[in-house]
Order: C-alpha cells, then sequence, then structure tokens
C-alpha cells in the first residue's frame, strides 16, 4: 500500500513525464504568394509547377549541386573549417556531461587512507591510522537524477542541430560564393568584349576628328567612357580576388585561386530542367516546396528549439523534485587500529553504514524562485519555437517571391539586351556615315553594357535564391 501510494502521488506530481512539444505551430507556414497581376494565393505546397513530388529538402546537397568542382569544394570547406570543428568539440563535450549524468545512479567509492599522530604533555606519541574505502549513492525516488539526465541529452541533441546548422551554413554560403564567382567571371567577360569594341569606337572616332569630321569634345567623351570600362575590369577583377579569398578563409586555407566551371555548365536543382543556363536556374515547376512538416522535420534550428524546450521541461521536472526528500546511503569498510579509547595493533576491520533523508522545509524561498524561474524559461522557449517556424516559413516564401521575381525579370532581360544589341549595332553604322552623333553611339553602347551586366546579376540573384530556397526547407542536412 505504501509503495502505492508513492507511486501514485509522484505520477499526480508528473515529475517522471517524458518531454512532449505543445506548442502551437501555424499550419499555413508558408504562408500567401503574388502572381504576376498583384493578387495573392496560397504558396503551393506541391511546388510552383503543381504536383507531389518530393521536396527539394529531400534531395542530399550532392544530387543538389551537380558541378563537380563544387562538390569538391564544398567537401573541402567541411574537412577544414574552424567553426564546424569548434561545433564538432561541442557535440563532445555535451557527450562527456551526459556520460556523467547517466553515471549519476551508480555509487562513488573513494580510498582515502589517514594517519594521525598525536602527543599530550611531553607524554609518549600515539599513532593511529585508517585505510577505509568510503561509498555513497544517492537514491532517485523522486527523479533528481533522472530529469537532470534527460536535461544533459536534451542539451547534447542542442549542440548536434548546432553542429549541422553551421553545416548547412557553410554548404549553403560556398555554393553561394562559388556561383558569384561564375557571374562575376561572366562579367568580366563581358566587360573584356566591350572593352575591344569600345575601343575600335575610339579609334574610329579619332580618325574621324583627324580628318576634320569631328569634335575634339566626341573623342574625348568616347575615350572617358572606354577608360571607365577600364575601371570597371579592375574593380571586377578585385572582386573575384576578395570572393576566392573569403572560400579561403571557409577552408581554413591560405589565398589561392579556387578553380570554377563556366556559368551553365552544369544543373544546380535539377537534372531534367531544360534549356539554356538561365532557363535551368530558373525553371521553377521543379521548386517543389513539400509540406511545413517536411520543414520542420528537417531544418536544424527548428529541430534545436525543440530540443531546446526539451531541456526546459526537464530542467523544470528538476525544480519539482527539489521540493521532495532526498535520500543518501554512505558506507566505508577498512582497517583501523583506533578502537575508541584505546589502539589495538594490528588493526581490526571497521564497517559502517549511514542512511539519510533529507526533507526541505525552508530553503528562504530558493525551491519556490527555482520552479518559477523554470516554468516561464520553458513558456518563453515555447513562444519563442512559434516564431522560428514562423521565420522559417517566412523564409521559404521570402526565397519563393525571389525565384519568381528574377524568373520574370529574365525574360526582360533577355529582351532588352537584344534590342540595345540592335540600338548600338544601327546605330555605330549611322555614326559612321555620318548620319548620327556620337551622344547616341555613346547612349546607346553604355545602356547595352549595364543591360549585359544587369542580366549576368539577375542569373546569380536566381541561383541565390533557389539556394536559399533549398536551405529555408532543411536541405542540406543530408
Amino acid at each position: 500500500m505504501t509503495a502505492a501510494a508513492v507511486s501514485l502521488m509522484l505520477t499526480g506530481c508528473g515529475i517522471y513525464n517524458k518531454y512532449e512539444n505543445k506548442a502551437e505551430a501555424p499550419t499555413d507556414v508558408f504562408g500567401t504568394q503574388m502572381d504576376g497581376n498583384g493578387n495573392y494565393s496560397p504558396l503551393s505546397q506541391g511546388g510552383a509547377g503543381g504536383g507531389s513530388a518530393e521536396s527539394l529538402s529531400a534531395m542530399s546537397w550532392r544530387e543538389f549541386f551537380t558541378d563537380p568542382l563544387l562538390q569538391q569544394l564544398i567537401e573541402q570547406v567541411l574537412a577544414n573549417n574552424t567553426d564546424l570543428n569548434s561545433a564538432r568539440i561541442a557535440v563532445e563535450k555535451s557527450q562527456a556531461s551526459l556520460k556523467a549524468a547517466k553515471m549519476a545512479y551508480l555509487p562513488s567509492l573513494f580510498f582515502s587512507p589517514q594517519g594521525t599522530i598525536a602527543s599530550f604533555d611531553n607524554s609518549k606519541a600515539t599513532k593511529t591510522y585508517e585505510l577505509p574505502l568510503q561509498l555513497s549513492m544517492d537514491i532517485d525516488v523522486f527523479g533528481s537524477i533522472t530529469n537532470k539526465k534527460r536535461a544533459a541529452k536534451a542539451v547534447l541533441l542542442q549542440a548536434q542541430m548546432q553542429q549541422e546548422a553551421v553545416r548547412v551554413n557553410l554548404i549553403s554560403v560556398t555554393a553561394q560564393q562559388y556561383f558569384l564567382l561564375q557571374v562575376l567571371d561572366r562579367q568580366l567577360e563581358i566587360l573584356t568584349q566591350t572593352d575591344a569594341l569600345w575601343k575600335e569606337s575610339l579609334e574610329t572616332e579619332q580618325a574621324l576628328w583627324e580628318n576634320g569630321k569631328a569634335y575634339s569634345t566626341a573623342v574625348n567623351q568616347m575615350e572617358a567612357s572606354y577608360l571607365n570600362v577600364k575601371t570597371q575590369i579592375v574593380d571586377t577583377r578585385r572582386h573575384i580576388r576578395a570572393v576566392e579569398n573569403a572560400i579561403c578563409q571557409l577552408m581554413a586555407a591560405t589565398p589561392q585561386h579556387i578553380d570554377r566551371q563556366k556559368w551553365g555548365s552544369s544543373t544546380l536543382h535539377h537534372a531534367d530542367a531544360k534549356g539554356d543556363a538561365n532557363q535551368k536556374m530558373l525553371d521553377t515547376k521543379y521548386l517543389k516546396l513539400g509540406v511545413p512538416a517536411q520543414m520542420l522535420e528537417n531544418r536544424p534550428d527548428i529541430r534545436m528549439a525543440n530540443h531546446t524546450m526539451e531541456e526546459a521541461f526537464y530542467n523544470t521536472q528538476a525544480a519539482r523534485s527539489a521540493f521532495f526528500p532526498s535520500i543518501t546511503l554512505n558506507g566505508s569498510a577498512g582497517w583501523t587500529n583506533s578502537a575508541g579509547g584505546m589502539i589495538v595493533d594490528p588493526g581490526k576491520l571497521l564497517l559502517t553504514a549511514i542512511g539519510q533523508l533529507t526533507q526541505p522545509i525552508f530553503a528562504r524561498g530558493r525551491l519556490t524562485a527555482s520552479k518559477k524561474i523554470a516554468m516561464l524559461t520553458e513558456e518563453d522557449l515555447q513562444k519563442k519555437y512559434v516564431q522560428t517556424v514562423i521565420n522559417a516559413g517566412n523564409q521559404v516564401n521570402e526565397a519563393m517571391a525571389d525565384c519568381m521575381a528574377a524568373r520574370e525579370k529574365n525574360g526582360y532581360y533577355e529582351r532588352q539586351v537584344e534590342v540595345l544589341h540592335e540600338a548600338y549595332t544601327g546605330t555605330h553604322e549611322l555614326m559612321d556615315n555620318g548620319k548620327a552623333s556620337y551622344l547616341e553611339v555613346l547612349t546607346a553602347q553604355e545602356s547595352l553594357l549595364n543591360a549585359q551586366l544587369s542580366q549576368a546579376m539577375n542569373m546569380y540573384d536566381a541561383a541565390e535564391a533557389v539556394i536559399a530556397l533549398y536551405i529555408a526547407l532543411g536541405g542540406g542536412s543530408k
């Protein structure tokens, strides 16, 4: 009857209950999307093109990033990055703490020999000694050790999720930097071609000026534009070096050249995507979102927030356990020659056993305060978990919006470059025949260059958006 009553009391207090996530996250976490007419509709969970294909998050990063040079680069970063190494060490520390928490169920054993030499009023010195083995054991009747062990396990899971979050972030940043290098190479190629074309225009205008068919101001304007292209080439090369150095920092390596393919040499997110490099990057029918539950299972930050709530739950349980008695068993066994009021030689075996129960009665409010703080912490972390889910859904929505915007702008840029190239060619021919001014040629060639550079940067915006969507859905963890 006594055992049954104690069991019923402990169950009622809930100090042995296991953690369950009771935070209510929104179901429409992906939100809505806006079409080309400015109308909003729920963001399709099957992807922009519909269907029920697997979510992007189900793809491993090696499947998602098909460029072999990029794969090699990511592997080097993951092998050498200092932050990831620190995260790994944090996991190992948490593993050691969990092991210690599990060992708390076992008794502690100490060997503590001691000896004494004493003399009173110049009398003959007496020598006593003890050679005991001392044992101490906490009896976990009220769940204190169990809840601390479960909290330690939750801390370990948080450390593992933090390691995974660092890993995913490194994959994302490395890929983004790699694609930025490709686009910068493309921009440098455009600028180099423009440099050659504008040099010809400048030479033509100089010849016209020497023959009295043009003004010196036209030559000066042409030369100023030509030199501006030269400075952009220098800036682009410097930008390339800066990005390469940033990647080397991720690899914990000294500055060096980063090998890479040309833009469009390999697909990014789906091998079945059709068309040229732009179409492959912007084919949003392959951007499958899946369902929010998949994101909750895959994103390390959401799982880490869940394990943080788990730790807080068990800390609250431990705070409740502190109100119950603590039971400790102590014992010792060993030899001593001190037998109370006399000394015997040789020593005799001495055995002792002590059981101690400590029931808190008045702890100056410390236990009550600890319990309240633990409960408030748990409540706070539940709110933060919901916010983490909302933030994740917002990131998915933003990334998809960026994908759609880049896709829509790509068509405009293609047509803009096409018509501006025709305008530049026609205007240049008119100037050669004396039917157009140098200002018209300058305007046409500068407009064409800006459109070409903007089109190239839109390529990077598209790649960045697709990578962001992949990561936001929980990709990169495999």
